[in-house]
């Protein structure tokens, strides 16, 4: 599992951040999108290292890189002062990296960390990167172009079903229940909206089946993250972490977050986000 948790963490790190930072379209992060790089690789060599100082050391290159792109967070936020759901969902991604880059540094030291073991802490860097950073900004987007009640309610529910599953880590599997199924709500709204819009009129063909696929990943991924967390609050039988791993953590990373991105990439959304957000 360590291999392909490895791999999935890395095209967070080197792809999904620097591609989501150019779709948030904040002018302001164009300098820290620009010396990405010289976090990101560091931090993806520490993967593939044996844990000690040489690991900790590039981890913690990579944390820098995510603390200055989490303390924009609320120096964006007290600067618009109004935040609408597209804002809070841009803004919650902002900061996801940070908490994955923590997990990093205390699993890449051999340190457990508020008692979490290291398998937890090595789960919890792919999870914030793509169930925080890719899930928040896409909600954001999705927002950001839609409007209405449904795409208002995916910004909103996806960062704080994030925050749960987040709290859940330290107050018991019933919260991290909770946040799971407020997350599956907003994901799956997220798929709803990516859906029609792969439907919508005009759409070219490559960007309708990037939009289709991720919405149709999203449901099952995210299905299987329900089951889980059911499992471990009820102890009812449920898919082991390496079974996860592989089929919610690459599903999640390839089609859901990848194709996401991509499609996004090709749509350049218009900047509607003072009607919408």
């Amino acid at each position: 599992m360590s291999a392909l948790v490895n791999a999935v963490v890395m095209l967070g790190m080197l792809v999904v951040v620097p591609v989501g930072l150019r779709l948030a379209e904040l002018p302001e992060l164009a300098r820290i999108r620009g010396l990405w790089p010289l976090f990101a690789v560091p931090g993806a060599l520490s993967l593939w290292l044996p844990r000690g100082l040489a690991a900790t050391v590039l981890a913690c290159c990579y944390a820098v890189g995510a603390a200055l792109l989490a303390l924009h967070a609320p120096r964006r936020a007290l600067r618009d002062r109004d935040l609408g759901p597209a804002r809070i969902a841009l803004l919650t991604a902002l900061t996801a990296p940070a908490v994955a880059a923590v997990a990093l540094v205390a699993e890449r030291s051999g340190r457990r960390l508020f008692g979490f073991g290291l398998d937890i802490l090595a789960l919890t860097v792919p999870h914030f990167h793509f169930a925080g950073f890719a899930a928040a900004l896409i909600a954001g987007l999705v927002c950001r172009v839609s409007g209405g009640p449904a795409g208002r309610f995916a910004a909103y529910s996806v960062p704080l079903g994030t925050l749960l599953v987040l709290v859940g880590y330290f107050l018991g599997d019933w919260v991290e229940l909770a946040g799971t199924l407020v997350l599956t709500a907003g994901m799956w709204t997220v798929g709803l909206l990516t859906w029609r819009m792969g439907h919508a009129a005009g759409r070219d063909r490559a960007t309708r089946r990037l939009l289709c696929s991720s919405a149709a990943v999203l449901a099952a991924t995210m299905l299987l993250a329900l089951s889980w967390a059911l499992g471990e609050a009820t102890g009812l039988p449920h898919p082991t972490l390496t079974w996860m791993a592989a089929t919610h953590g690459v599903g999640n990373a390839l089609g859901f977050a990848l194709c996401s991105l991509l499609a996004w990439h090709r749509i350049r959304p218009p900047r509607t986000e003072g009607r919408t957000a």
